[in-house]
Formats: C-alpha cells, sequence, structure tokens
C-alpha cells in the first residue's frame, strides 16, 4: 500500500507513534522517526519495523527548537531524497486546572504540539511541492473539539492543529498535497493504565463502545490518511473516540 514511499513521524518510538510506525513499515513505507531521545526503548522500536523489511532511521531532535528541525530535516532529505508522508504526532501534556499552570507547562505544551507540528511541516513541505504530492497527518485530540477540565494549555494546542489542518489543506490542495487531522479519545496508554479503577470505570461510562481504544485503532486512521484510498481527502478531521465526542 505504501510501498516505495518514504515517511517521517514524530515521536514514533513509543506509544501511538510506535503503532503508527509498525503500520507503515507493514505497509512497505521506508521511515524517519523523530524522537527526544534514543536508548534501548527507542532502538527496539526501530528495529522491530526494520524488521518487517524496511529502512527505517531514528533522528533525535526537540521538534520545539526550529533549529533542531531544519537540521534533522536536511539530514533526513539527504538519507531518502524525498518525503511522502509526514505524520505530526509528537505530544505532551501538563495537566491542571487554568490557575495552576505556570508559564512553562503553557509554553512547553505550545511548543511541543502546536508550534513543533508547524516547524516540522515547514520543513518539509517545500519537497512535497516539489514532488507534487503528499500526505501530511496531524495527530490532534477529542479534547481540541470538546475541552477538557484541567488541559487548557493542552486543548489550546490540540484545537490549533486543527486551525493548522485546514489552513495547510487550503494553502498546498493545487500542488496535490492532502492534510489531514486525527482527533483520538481515550487511548489505552501508558497514562491511562495509570488511572484508579474506579476513575477508569467513570471514563468507560462516557464511551458508547464500552472500552478504550487501542493504538492501533489510531494508527489505522493515520494509515487510511497516508494512502491512496483517501486521496479525495482533505482538510478533514477524523475522530478516533468510540462514540465520546458525537
Amino acid at each position: 500500500m505504501l510501498t516505495g514511499k518514504t515517511a517521517v513521524i514524530t515521536g514514533g518510538t513509543r506509544g501511538i507513534g510506535a503503532a503508527i510506525a509498525r503500520k507503515f513499515a507493514a505497509a512497505g513505507a521506508n521511515l524517519a522517526i523523530f524522537a527526544t531521545r534514543g536508548g534501548e526503548a527507542a532502538e527496539a522500536a526501530i528495529a522491530s519495523c526494520r524488521e518487517l523489511g524496511v529502512t527505517a532511521k531514528l533522528y533525535l531532535c526537540d521538534i520545539s527548537d526550529a533549529s533542531q528541525v531544519e537540521t534533522a530535516a536536511a539530514e533526513v532529505l539527504r538519507d531518502f531524497g524525498s518525503v511522502d508522508i509526514l505524520v505530526n504526532n509528537a505530544g505532551i501534556t501538563r495537566d491542571n486546572i487554568l490557575p495552576g499552570l505556570s508559564t512553562e507547562d503553557i509554553d512547553t505544551v505550545i511548543d511541543v504540539d502546536l508550534k513543533g507540528a508547524i516547524f516540522v511541516t515547514k520543513a518539509f513541505v517545500r519537497s512535497m511541492m516539489r514532488k507534487r504530492s503528499g500526505s501530511i497527518i496531524n495527530i490532534s485530540s477529542v479534547v481540541g473539539l470538546m475541552g477538557n477540565r484541567g488541559q487548557a494549555n493542552y486543548a489550546a494546542a490540540k484545537a490549533g492543529l486543527v486551525g493548522f489542518t485546514k489552513t495547510i489543506a487550503k494553502e498546498y490542495g493545487a500542488r496535490n498535497i492532502r492534510c489531514n487531522a486525527v482527533a483520538p479519545g481515550y487511548i489505552a496508554t501508558e497514562m491511562t493504565a495509570a488511572l484508579p479503577e474506579e476513575a477508569r470505570n467513570e471514563l468507560l461510562k462516557l464511551l458508547p463502545l464500552g472500552r478504550l481504544g487501542e493504538p492501533e485503532d489510531v494508527a489505522d486512521a493515520v494509515l487510511f490518511l497516508a494512502g491512496d484510498s483517501s486521496r479525495y481527502i482533505t482538510g478533514t478531521v477524523l475522530k478516533v473516540d468510540g462514540g465520546m465526542y458525537v
């Protein structure tokens, strides 16, 4: 499905990002994975993709730093020649009610979750323009659509990604570059695994499907938006939330 294509995935060594990377590798895509740190876990994630017969390389990069992004992007383009797919997945949380959010809490989340996606897209969009093709997928959140108590900074950043997605879709559609967003709901990751049982049970009551999503549920949606099956879809937000926000 993606054989011969090159995909850049930020935050691609764990959680949802790692699931997307494995799904892409299984579909034949070569991978450039951005992460803030290496180590055994990151190397294992890269190795699991290589085992599927594709090229996968790790690039250490703080995406909130525009200069680091430009340097890493130049390395990717030297290594792979061009990029066909970009998945802006990297994100962090610093949760608290608004009066409890420090300036650092606000800046850090917006710098990584929103500005990081802008920096990375800017670094690769010219390569896509030259090819007159490309698919950009931004990982937003259902919180960016409906808001959530205690996540003003995160919700603002993820809502910003939706506006960014629609703008890029309009700016580059004439060059055959599509841009869409995926908005996950509650997904079974390290963060949700730490929830007390009572809180988890209350959360499940909000979900018509009655279960948390899996990282692979999000990865399947991203794979669809990356490939030719979605060739006439751009500027949309695909919710993967089990019906949480209807």
